[in-house]
């Protein structure tokens, strides 16, 4: 450290493990570390000499932008409900005003919108699976999507769910474990399928 106070960026590497992002180096140590974005956008440079509170302020972007780039790195690998974005952030120990910031900029980026996680949950598990209504609702809410939200978003799901049912049924039958209308009576009372419907969908296929 220089006098008064002053450091000096010795060093900026690239991040082996971590492509796109920098290490950065004062005074011969490693300091903290940004993506290229941030390192640009904070104009870090070899030479540059900084106060103690230009420091703690790069440190605090560094930390700012490490946080955004988890969540990002997180909705790659799918979509995600604000609840869980903000669980993750917290299981990652972040402090509560951070994880505030990062979840504001994510929903200003459009990267975080419960309405279109709903949607595409909805559109997805209609696609992989029959589900019913009641098993997407309860899904949903496990995520902490709003109960108007969750309304609005079956509302627009037009999906005939008494052909869906049937069509699970004829499925479930040519398997050997559901034989026995018992086991297929619980499997589809699982999927969230109410008991009357289930059994007017059966007798219908008697």
């Amino acid at each position: 450290m220089n006098g008064a106070g002053i450091v000096k960026i010795t060093d900026i590497r690239a991040q082996v493990k971590t492509p796109g992002r920098y290490s950065v180096f004062v005074d011969g140590k490693f300091s903290f570390g940004l993506s290229e974005v941030a390192l640009l956008d904070a104009g870090v440079r070899v030479g540059q000499e900084l106060s103690a509170p230009q420091l703690a302020e790069l440190k605090q972007t560094a930390q700012s932008d490490k946080a955004y780039n988890r969540a990002l790195g997180l909705l790659a690998r799918r979509p995600r409900s604000e609840w869980e974005m903000r669980d993750y952030l917290k299981r990652k120990d972040y402090e509560q005003t951070l994880i505030d910031a990062t979840v504001t900029r994510l929903r200003d980026g459009g990267w975080l919108n419960d309405a279109d996680f709903a949607r595409r949950w909805v559109e997805n598990r209609r696609l992989l699976k029959s589900i019913s209504r009641r098993r997407l609702q309860q899904e949903l809410k496990a995520k902490r999507v709003s109960d108007d939200i969750i309304a609005g978003v079956l509302a627009e799901d037009d999906t005939d769910e008494a052909q869906v049912l049937q069509e699970l049924i004829i499925r479930k039958r040519k398997q050997t474990r559901y034989q026995e209308p018992e086991k297929l009576m619980a499997y589809l009372l699982r999927q969230g399928y109410n008991y009357s419907d289930i059994k007017e969908a059966l007798a219908r296929q008697e």
